[in-house]
């Protein structure tokens, strides 16, 4: 009889230790470090026996491309890159409450009439729960299958019998194998009930989606192999104070990581928002100082956002940088490049910046969408009502080129913009204005002369 052994293993990157630790030597979080047991015997895997693995030539696995399921969503087909594929694993992260499982019962709705049978597996809620939320959200069908269970083997086990169309996994911390004596949603069971799930897709050609928790910094709970592991990681983000909800692509085996998709939340459910830069700039305040219209990219999709700034005399010794939705260290970048290059005085002045409707850019597009504002709040000076802006910015104070300028040019016509201020570069190379007055600017004494006067 093999004998148990006790370690000591971090919860937030898995490193093992025989006694414990109040610091994790290799992540550093602190009181991460758990009691697990084990035993050196345990077959995880479920094999009675060692399996020689068979290579084959590259040549002689068959290819093509892969067959995928469209979920009826369009904005969850997008952002997997044109539907489910068979046999892959897609895990779904977020806050508690910004409607995971809300999303994934209404694509189990969908695939059920595409796929077959749909196997809904909580280990949260009891079928009464999930029906009450089902009939909140219009879903009736004999086609989706729940199943209240956290045992492992008795899932697979069910789902090897059902033979579904698609398996829901929520969540998969709250699952557990009789093969490891670790408490639910410790590193070693995430991992293994992982792992063992994933396998169970491959061999059986179903596609799989698995609900994750999320830690207080906003990543998936558990061991970072969780990720490594899947083929495809979603993010579900958004603020509780708005009802616009963003699906991020982070990882995508079969398709671009560079999508996202945009919900609204609404009584009935989430709704897919098709064009979600007129939805962001449908409040947008005319004749202000401090607010432009930049176009952003998002994978292949452009998205018009209002970017504002709020300039003001410090009232301390040190004056605030504020920002929302973009990174900070880039506007103290271009306050910086503002003050030595253009000759404005920010060093007294606290600067918020804010993106309207909680979307986070981290396109280097938009910076002269930053210095755009900033200078407006600063003059007081209002940007035309109709200007679009897009350009990357250099410490010496010149506009960079960016790519895919005609995609936002066509956005911008589209939601009726009539001026493009953009890399004086692109403007050359630019294909078609579609009726847009294009300015070509650069450097950042140039801009400033086109947006202020």
């Amino acid at each position: 009889m093999s004998k148990i052994k006790t370690f000591y293993q971090c919860q937030a990157c898995g490193y093992s230790s025989p006694k414990w630790l109040g610091k994790c030597p290799d992540c550093g979080a602190w009181n991460t470090m758990v009691e697990e047991k084990t035993s050196p015997g345990a077959n995880r895997q479920g094999h009675t026996a060692f399996e020689k693995p068979r290579p084959q030539p590259l040549s002689s696995i068959s290819g093509g491309r892969e067959k995928r399921i469209a979920t009826g969503i369009n904005e969850l087909d997008r952002v997997l890159g044109g539907g489910v594929v068979g046999g892959s694993v897609v895990l779904v992260g977020g806050d508690p409450g910004i409607g995971k499982s809300t999303l994934l019962i209404q694509a189990a709705s969908q695939l059920s009439q595409r796929s077959g049978k749909v196997l809904y597996v909580s280990g949260e809620e009891s079928p009464e729960q999930i029906k009450l939320r089902a009939e909140r959200l219009g879903i009736d069908s004999e086609d989706i299958i729940l199943l209240s269970e956290t045992h492992l083997e008795g899932i697979i086990g069910t789902a090897a019998d059902l033979s579904p169309g698609t398996v829901v996994i929520d969540s998969i911390q709250t699952m557990y194998t009789e093969e490891l004596t670790s408490a639910p949603g410790s590193v070693g069971q995430v991992r293994e009930c992982a792992a063992r799930l994933m396998h169970f897709a491959k061999r059986s050609e179903i596609p799989l989606f698995l609900i994750g928790h999320v830690t207080k910094e906003g990543a998936i709970a558990g061991p970072r192999v969780l990720e490594h592991i899947v083929d495809t990681v979603l993010y579900f983000e958004g603020d509780r104070g708005h009802a616009y909800r963003i699906l991020r692509t982070v990882k995508n085996r079969f398709g671009s990581t560079n999508e996202i998709g945009v919900f609204e939340m609404t009584d009935s459910g989430l709704m897919a928002i098709e064009n979600p830069s007129e939805l962001f700039l449908s409040e947008r305040p005319q004749n202000v100082s401090g607010s432009t219209v930049v176009a952003s990219m998002e994978g292949t999709r452009p998205l018009l956002i209002e970017l504002q700034a709020l300039v003001s005399p410090t009232n301390f010794g040190m004056p605030r940088r504020t920002c929302i939705g973009v990174d900070f260290n880039r506007v103290n970048l271009l306050a910086a490049v503002l003050e030595k290059i253009a000759g404005l005085h920010l060093g007294g002045m606290d600067i918020f910046i804010n993106v309207v409707g909680g979307i986070k850019i981290v396109e280097p597009a938009v910076d002269i969408g930053v210095i755009a504002a900033i200078a407006s709040s600063l003059r007081e000076v209002p940007i035309y009502a109709k200007t679009v802006l897009f350009g990357e910015v250099g410490l010496s104070g010149e506009i960079r080129a960016v790519n895919q300028v005609d995609a936002r040019i066509k956005e911008a016509a589209k939601i009726g913009f009539e001026r493009a201020v953009l890399p004086k570069s692109n403007g050359v190379r630019l294909k078609d204005d579609l009726g847009l007055q294009i300015i070509g600017v650069d450097n950042v004494e140039g801009l400033l002369e086109v947006i202020l006067g």
